[in-house]
């Protein structure tokens, strides 16, 4: 079966299913929310910029926060069969990729973008099944909609699947 493959940039979301592979590259601090229902077999990924709308101007953008991306790929999964009820997530990214230019003490762009994900998918009574976050290392994920799997990159750190 081919693939197609679905380019996700930065603060940007799509959503995909049987055949589509939905990518993303250069995971830094941001983050990646990857969303699956495998029952509807549709998957949601949002490369996450930032960790509270606040910080961002308003340009109407829901890809730019989890805040606001969590509920926009809950809503188009479900325009496409997914249930709230059977979706599952998942985080890569996160990385304090600056961590030593830093004032001692100071909380980390990619650990406060980990911290508001896990908040907005808990509000939305979403599962947390697995996350490759934090470090200082740069990330790039794939998620194979059709089986499910989730294959996490890094220079640093090889190919593993969460």
């Amino acid at each position: 079966m081919s693939r197609r493959e679905i380019i996700v940039r930065v603060a940007d979301l799509q959503i995909g299913g049987t055949g589509d592979l939905l990518v993303t590259v250069g995971l830094g601090s941001c983050i990646a929310i990857v969303l699956y229902d495998s029952a509807a077999c549709v998957g949601g990924l949002a490369h996450v910029l930032l960790p509270s709308p606040a910080l961002s101007r308003h340009d109407g953008n829901p890809a730019k926060s989890p805040h606001t991306a969590v509920p926009r790929l809950l809503e188009l999964m479900g325009g496409r069969g997914a249930s709230p009820r059977r979706i599952t997530a998942r985080l890569a990214g996160g990385a304090s990729m600056f961590a030593a230019l830093a004032p001692p003490g100071t909380i980390q762009m990619g650990e406060r973008n980990v911290v508001a994900s896990r908040q907005v998918l808990n509000a939305h009574g979403v599962p947390l099944v697995g996350e490759s976050v934090g470090g200082d290392f740069g990330r790039t994920v794939r998620l194979d909609v059709t089986e499910g799997t989730l294959e996490v990159r890094s220079v640093a750190h090889g190919i593993h699947s969460i």
